[in-house]
């Protein structure tokens, strides 16, 4: 095995197969079939068309992910796999797919934690992470605060989302404003044409008495909601920019804010964001704002790693490989609840091919 250990990842944790090929620390591959418009008509992702989108997707974008890396699956030194966080259905897919390929290759497998992947692809973009870095991580589904040491096996929750995330708070609010489904991007778009200043909407769990590091979006959703609605019943015309705007505004500060202060209080000076909130300008702009100002370096990934994708699981197994982690054993599952301290599951029995040749005996 060379000195860089060459990595392929798979993500099904939600709607898009994600299929990354990782050497060290280089991207060679990052491969996405998104089932996003099969579940626009929704207004939200349905988890049984997600997990049929990634069975029909998996072999093909697999093999799209080797021809882009020029690299043969027999050249793998092993195979990664989100095992959690995620839709359960969905996870399962990427867990039987990845074993699959791991058997027939006679590679070594890992199941990794979605959240530490999230945190571990921004070495693909800026090198290694600095030990400890703190880490934001906004998505749909997630609305985190890290202090992440060696990303294998050192992830420390500081905070979390105690309702909505912030992703799906912008999802809501596209709804109550007739801007479609997923809402991030177009909220994102929409605000740029608005005054963030416009509307006074709440800062949840923003006084002092609050937890320090925890995150609240749903009053601030519904705040949105009742605003729009009493404009609606009066027959005004609701300002749909300024809306957007004042309502990003209002998730930026508090993300950031915390962010900051969670860097200051645990004398951190390295914060990375990540997961797919951490595309929207106006959280990267005011991130850069508030880091310059606390001395505090800044790593934000592009946009098109910071939603899901294999690239993310690629990285972190190879980290796992490069650091010489137990592999995960051939009765690994999907955890749909696996906490963010679990950064890769090793299973029940540490040799993966030994236990695989005694349970098809």
């Amino acid at each position: 095995m060379a000195d860089e250990p060459l990595v392929l990842g798979i993500e099904t944790s939600c709607d898009e197969t994600g299929v990354g090929i990782v050497r060290g620390t280089t991207l060679l591959a990052d491969a996405v079939a998104s089932s996003v418009n099969d579940h626009a008509r929704f207004g939200g992702v349905v988890p049984e068309i997600a997990s049929r989108a990634h069975l029909e997707a998996m072999v093909p974008t697999i093999q799209r992910a080797l021809d882009t890396a020029g690299v043969k699956a027999s050249d793998l030194d092993g195979i990664a796999v989100t095992a959690g966080p995620g839709l359960a259905g969905a996870l399962l897919v990427g867990v039987s797919a990845a074993k699959a390929y791991a058997w027939a290759l006679d590679k070594p497998l890992y199941g990794v934690n979605h959240l530490a992947s999230h945190i571990c692809v921004d070495q693909l973009e800026h090198g290694r992470l600095p030990e400890p870095t703190m880490a934001l991580l906004v998505s749909g589904g997630h609305s985190s605060l890290l202090l992440s040491g060696d990303i294998t096996t050192d992830v420390r929750p500081l905070g979390a989302t105690i309702d909505d995330a912030a992703g799906e708070a912008f999802d809501k609010v596209a709804r109550v404003l007739g801007l479609g489904f997923p809402g991030g991007p177009v909220v994102d778009r929409m605000a740029r044409e608005g005054d963030g200043k416009a509307i006074a909407f709440p800062r949840g769990l923003s006084s002092a008495s609050d937890p320090a590091y925890d995150f609240s979006f749903s009053g601030l959703k519904t705040a949105v909601a009742r605003w729009v609605e009493a404009k609606r019943r009066a027959g005004e015309t609701v300002p749909v920019a300024d809306v957007a705007a004042s309502f990003q505004e209002a998730v930026t500060d508090v993300l950031t804010r915390k962010a900051v202060r969670a860097c200051k209080d645990n004398g951190v000076d390295h914060l990375m964001i990540g997961g797919g909130v951490a595309a929207n300008s106006r959280l990267r702009e005011m991130a850069q704002q508030r880091c310059d100002k606390a001395g505090i370096v800044l790593r934000v990934p592009r946009p098109g790693l910071c939603t899901d994708n294999g690239a993310m699981v690629a990285a972190l197994g190879s980290e796992m490989v490069w650091r010489n982690r137990t592999p995960s054993s051939f009765d690994l599952s999907a955890d749909s609840s696996l906490p963010v301290t679990e950064t890769h599951v090793p299973g029940e029995h540490g040799d993966f091919h030994a236990h695989a040749h005694e349970a098809l005996k």
